[in-house]
């Protein structure tokens, strides 16, 4: 069990290393191949909390985008407290269904999202929307990626505003997954946190072999590669729960 969260782990770790982002997503989606989602995201925990606070406060200015982005944190926590869907490890079936389609919706959004509309002028009605909806689904498939994402990614933030905007709701959304993890256990399915803390090192050595790979593979062909496989993967998932295959 420890080398198969070693290696799910530094298999992530990379892929954030390399086109910076993918690592919830790559970890629950492997982990959920062996062991449940609720399971799987206790051990997300530790290593989601510390990339994404490297993440947010690499630059600073971070109280300037908690000024900006309260609405969208605020919906976050809204969402993870009360989600419209199905909640980890309450409803099995549903949250890995749901989880495949965050996936393949994921891996869909990276190969043919090109030119976001601007949708800054909406920010101050939209913002608590897409932050309840993605605190919703945080707590029902431990990813934090739609409508999140895209929403950010529509408001046209310069390159730094916006990966630190991602780690500010990424840290959000991890603390709200750890609150709701901790408030609603699952009877015999024990929290891992020391297994949590052994995946955080893989995680960022996996980082660090991204960041050399990143120089080495053309970016975009990489994406491209990941993406598609986020799809085909997820896709496998829905249509496995459905029991169609």
């Amino acid at each position: 069990m420890i080398g198969f969260v070693i290696g799910v782990f530094a298999i992530a770790g990379m892929i954030k290393g390399t086109i910076g982002l993918g690592l919830p997503a790559v970890s629950m989606g492997l982990l959920t191949i062996f062991i449940s989602p609720f399971q799987a995201a206790t051990l997300l925990i530790v290593p989601s909390m510390v990339t994404n606070f490297w993440q947010l406060f690499a630059e600073g200015q971070v109280l300037k985008l908690v000024r900006r982005f309260w609405p969208l944190l605020l919906g976050i926590v809204v969402g993870s407290i009360w989600s419209i869907f199905p909640t980890l490890g309450h409803g099995e079936f549903q949250s890995e269904a749901l989880l495949g389609g965050m996936l393949a919706l994921y891996g869909l959004y990276g190969l043919f999202a090109k030119n976001m509309p601007n949708l800054a002028a909406h920010e101050k009605w939209l913002s608590p929307i897409m932050g309840y909806l993605g605190g919703a689904l945080t707590v029902a498939t431990g990813v934090v990626v739609i409508p999140v994402v895209p929403y950010l990614q529509s408001l046209h933030l310069k390159r730094d505003d916006l990966v630190q905007s991602l780690g500010l709701a990424f840290t959000t959304s991890t603390i709200c997954l750890a609150v709701f993890l901790h408030q609603h256990p699952v009877e015999n399915i024990p929290m891992d946190y020391k297994m949590s803390f052994i995946a955080l090192l893989p995680a960022l050595v996996g980082m660090w072999v991204g960041t050399k790979i990143r120089y080495r593979i053309p970016e975009q062909k990489f994406r491209k590669v990941f993406f598609c496989g986020l799809v085909i993967f997820g896709g496998y998932m829905v249509l496995h729960q459905l029991g169609l295959l």
